[in-house]
């Protein structure tokens, strides 16, 4: 009898090379990602140890942390790409690995121009010295982020350590209200389960209302799954999944697209597979979330007051709201809509792809960011920027009164030098809103596109279906 399996175990066991003990696997790595932050570096601790790139076929590399987003930016533009930039460009250039620079129509945020280059694929393990690899689950991949000895690991043997973690389901069920996204979805479930909720798994999202979602509404579920503290998550492949890869760079042509197809196909969980822990979600409980704390569990729906500390039964839980709020200057029992905000933020391997500039574009068309707003547009890629330009998405921005930018990770982590100023407040589209993550003092909410553009013409924190 055939063993009853999940999606996960599949695609792991699929890549065992040998088990070392104790629940660790040495594991085989299908597609390796490098940026100029841990790529560059890694690179060229691998030559300068003497080695070669095991797989060099299998590696793709591009510069996105460090470079600026400003219109007219190159390498040289700020301190840090004008070093790992071009370190990063040099070492690919010298193992022979495929290397997107500054400029070139495929640059773009990594976990962005994976899945749009046809680079990722289902059934495949793909890992990048990032913790928000696990984007790239969304096509039904096992991918998850790894520490700098390991990237120059896997760039010199082609293979990870890793512990098997354990499977967690999480099955949504019902209808997405009328204005609610994806980034809504995710956050919801972050703000119902806590951060520790999925340390030690690997997370499958299932049912009817992930089914329904298109592969980049996928990927913003998978990016924060490590929001909640899981290794990774993915959805099972389906059409949407094939369709969506179809004709791709780097994707299967041919008949070798047919056979891959058929192959991909199987990559479901069996009906009878056992998951470690279990959740279900109704997405008709979901509303348009914004975080109010320094955690991607502190969220509420917007409609909804600030919570008080006090009401939180776990007494660390207390002390770390109370030390949130004072962080963010806000107070317990406040609504949370009508909060003055000062910088708005709409990008990252989040919410930087096509699908997140139209929602965006949608509430500001036909308006002007409120007096006293800073509000940026960076698009997650080359392809994304020109893609939304064919269609006058930036026009509407800057009519508006939007920044447009050039693609990169700009202040999601701020390493590129873009920051946001002390004490302002932030509503941000991307995926951690920590102390100091946009810069030291800022205050960061996170939210979805739409809900960030809304707040860019309120000049608040404001439902964005009211607009």
């Amino acid at each position: 009898m055939a063993q009853v399996r999940s999606l996960f175990d599949k695609i792991w066991d699929q890549h065992v090379v040998r088990s070392v003990g104790e629940g660790v696997d040495l594991l085989h790595v299908d597609r390796h990602l490098l940026h100029d932050l841990s790529g560059a570096r890694a690179l060229s601790e691998v030559r300068e140890k003497g080695h070669k790139v095991h797989s060099p076929q299998l590696a793709l590399s591009t510069p996105d942390h460090t470079l600026s987003t400003a219109a007219g930016r190159d390498e040289n533009s700020t301190e840090n790409s004008r070093r790992l930039a071009a370190l990063l460009r040099g070492e690919s250039a010298s193992h022979g690995i495929a290397h997107f620079p500054t400029g070139h129509a495929r640059q773009g945020i990594v976990h962005v121009i994976g899945p749009e280059l046809g680079f990722t694929l289902p059934g495949s393990l793909l890992v990048c010295g990032d913790s928000h690899t696990s984007t790239h689950g969304a096509l039904g991949a096992l991918a998850f982020g790894i520490g700098s000895s390991e990237v120059t690991h896997v760039l010199a043997t082609q293979c990870v350590r890793q512990r098997r973690p354990r499977r967690m389901r999480i099955t949504v069920g019902g209808a997405l209200g009328a204005g609610v996204t994806a980034k809504d979805l995710i956050l919801h479930i972050i703000g119902q389960l806590g951060v520790d909720a999925g340390t030690g798994y690997a997370v499958e999202y299932a049912g009817p209302t992930i089914r329904g979602l298109s592969v980049e509404e996928r990927m913003t579920v998978c990016n924060l799954s490590i929001e909640f503290g899981a290794r990774m998550g993915l959805v099972a492949p389906d059409q949407t999944t094939f369709d969506y890869l179809a004709d791709r760079p780097f994707a299967p042509q041919g008949a070798d697209w047919d056979a891959a197809v058929a192959a991909w196909s199987d990559l479901v969980s069996d009906a009878d597979a056992v998951f470690d822990h279990e959740e279900h979600i109704d997405a008709g409980d979901v509303a348009p979330q914004i975080t109010w704390g320094t955690s991607p569990e502190h969220t509420v729906a917007v409609t909804d007051a600030i919570p008080t500390p006090g009401d939180l039964a776990d007494p660390i839980k207390q002390s770390l709201a109370e030390a949130a709020l004072d962080y963010q200057g806000l107070t317990a029992g406040a609504p949370i809509a009508g909060t003055p905000v000062d910088w708005v933020f709409i990008g990252s391997c989040t919410n930087g792809r096509l699908s997140d500039l139209q929602s965006a574009a949608a509430i500001a068309r036909g308006r002007r960011v409120a007096a006293g707003v800073t509000a940026r547009i960076v698009p997650g890629s080359m392809a994304v920027k020109a893609a939304a330009e064919a269609e006058g998405l930036d026009r509407v921005f800057t009519e508006a009164g939007f920044e447009w930018r050039e693609p990169g990770c700009a202040q999601c982590v701020s390493t590129n030098g873009e920051f946001v100023p002390e004490g302002a407040r932030c509503v941000s589209t991307s995926n951690r809103n920590f102390v100091g993550r946009q810069g030291p003092g800022a205050r960061t909410h996170l939210a979805s596109p739409a809900m960030a553009a809304a707040a860019a013409i309120a000049g608040q924190i404001t439902d964005s279906r009211s607009l």
